[in-house]
């Protein structure tokens, strides 16, 4: 049994807040949250820009922090909480699986990286642990953590940048999120289902994504598909 006298809220409480731009996902995370007594989401935002001017009136013990957000994106709120609130952990939490990302965001000062598909008491464990020890590493960012080559390179991602498709790309995707199969497209685009594979094989690596799944998830969010 996890004792939690390391808590620093009242009543042996951790206090949260969630800000993300997808108010439903935000609403499945805090109800997710409600069967762990010592966890208490105090405050809910759509951007880094609402979370940091909500923050000059009540401050929480742990941020769970999406990436990309209208007006403040998660790498520029990262930095200035971690600047500015150094006391307050954040957890990114977010559909971006790219190694680049994690060693950037843990160089910013995040405390922890978490995919949005990570399991509830995995989300638990990592509040628990940033609080009591400052950061919580999990398998996905140990990987990283020790590539001896990460700390050689310098990766400055830019969320805000569009993405651009070659039409044959964007046709792709767009049947893909219609849930076409690749030899279903490959006989609607004429061609050949090993080639649709290597477009959806290049789409995921560039959008940090591992499945079909992820690419519909993707494309509707960054509104990549009319």
């Amino acid at each position: 049994m996890l004792h939690l006298q390391y808590c620093m809220t009242e009543n042996n409480q951790i206090k949260v807040a969630i800000v993300d731009d997808h108010k439903l996902f935000r609403k499945g995370v805090v109800l997710s949250m409600r069967q762990y007594v010592n966890i208490k989401f105090i405050m809910e935002a759509d951007d880094g820009e609402e979370l940091l001017e909500k923050l000059k009136t009540e401050k929480p013990d742990v941020i769970l922090c999406d990436l990309k957000m209208p007006k403040k994106d998660g790498i520029d709120t990262t930095k200035q909480i971690t600047k500015l609130y150094p006391e307050i952990r954040v957890i990114i939490l977010t559909m971006y699986e790219d190694d680049r990302f994690v060693g950037h965001l843990m160089d910013c000062g995040a405390a922890g990286y978490l995919l949005k598909n990570t399991d509830p008491t995995e989300i638990k464990k990592a509040i628990y642990d940033v609080v009591k020890t400052g950061f919580y590493l999990n398998p996905f960012v140990n990987k990283v953590l020790i590539k001896k080559n990460y700390s050689k390179q310098k990766f400055n991602p830019n969320l805000n940048s569009e993405t651009v498709l070659s039409d044959r790309e964007k046709e792709v995707l767009t049947l893909v999120c219609m849930e076409f199969t690749a030899a279903e497209i490959s006989l609607k685009m004429d061609i050949s289902a090993r080639t649709v594979e290597a477009i959806k094989d290049r789409l995921m690596e560039r959008f940090g994504v591992k499945n079909s799944v992820g690419l519909v998830f993707y494309a509707m969010k960054n509104q990549l598909i009319d």
